[in-house]
């Protein structure tokens, strides 16, 4: 894997910001994002530090960033109306309890994968060089990365609420019944490694067979990941909410059900899977279902 600290770089400086003229100065030819990040590992010299903060930095920045607009919504009044479970608004005390599990996971179970990360990516062939690959392509693999992940969650998932895994597993995650955007890392640590496979492993075997993934590509699919995940948690359905635009997007309408009634819609960001394998819940599922029994009984009778 090319290195960015050794990609046309001078020597690293004693602050970040004297790294970053000096990597102007050599790289004329970069953009101010690629020069700030061939500064980043310039300064650091040692690319597994490098990545790892800048990689837990980043999640705990967007996980507790995105969280934070749904914690605001909650104490709003006016909002109750978008509210799916109008009569469950988390309490502060809820709130607090879950930040602080959620703290805890992130420190003793994904910190220390993080710190793996580098290795791991340097293994499978993944760049974290300059400059950054396209639009188009980042688009594309993100695109790939989603209905992967999509149909990983929605297995693993289905599994999870499997009689013993679910008491053992996957009940702590159920303990709100009308979720809110701090609860979708509330997990046990076990869910946490099996789901977050799907997020890690889907690019990282994307790029074990293709050869061809940039660390930003991923940095993009984890933050995109991460805004799904703490939407479908939130817990308030909008008249301009995403699935009202792209009908096959699950969102917060889709995943309040399941927590409501512990079955069902188990896939995370589309609604294929449920749709096929026909395990939709909810009062409009449960009434194709029914419609569908008495059209099959009454062509039976008719025969």
């Amino acid at each position: 894997m090319n290195s960015s600290s050794t990609l046309l770089s001078p020597m690293a400086q004693d602050t970040y910001w004297g790294s970053f003229e000096e990597v102007s100065k050599y790289n004329v030819s970069l953009n101010y994002a690629e020069k700030m990040w061939l500064a980043w590992y310039t300064f650091m010299q040692n690319d597994v530090l490098a990545t790892g903060i800048m990689s837990f930095v980043m999640h705990e920045t967007v996980y507790f960033g995105r969280s934070l607009p749904w914690i605001i919504i909650d104490m709003i009044p006016y909002f109750k109306k978008y509210k799916i479970q109008q009569h469950k608004i988390p309490t502060a005390w809820e709130q607090w309890q879950c930040a602080l599990l959620v703290l805890l996971s992130h420190f003793t179970v994904e910190l220390p994968q993080i710190w793996l990360f580098h290795p791991m990516c340097q293994y499978v062939g993944l760049s974290i060089s300059v400059p950054f690959p396209s639009i188009y392509k980042i688009a594309f693999q993100i695109a790939i990365f989603f209905v992967c992940e999509d149909a990983w969650h929605y297995w693993a998932h289905r599994a999870m609420h499997w009689g013993p895994l679910y008491r053992n597993i996957h009940k702590i995650h159920h303990q709100y019944s009308a979720p809110f955007g701090l609860a979708a890392e509330y997990a046990s640590p076990i869910e946490v490694l099996v789901l977050g496979l799907g997020s890690v492993g889907t690019p990282i075997l994307w790029c074990a067979i293709t050869k061809d993934l940039h660390i930003l590509t991923m940095y993009l699919w984890i933050v995109f990941r991460l805004f799904q995940a703490i939407d479908a948690h939130s817990g308030y359905e909008f008249p301009w909410s995403l699935h009202h635009v792209l009908p096959f997007w699950a969102g917060a309408e889709h995943h309040d059900i399941h927590h409501e009634r512990f079955i069902g819609n188990y896939a995370s960001s589309f609604r294929w899977w449920d749709y096929v394998l026909d395990t939709e819940a909810g009062p409009e599922a449960a009434k194709k279902r029914r419609e569908k029994k008495m059209a099959a009984y009454k062509k039976a009778k008719a025969s």
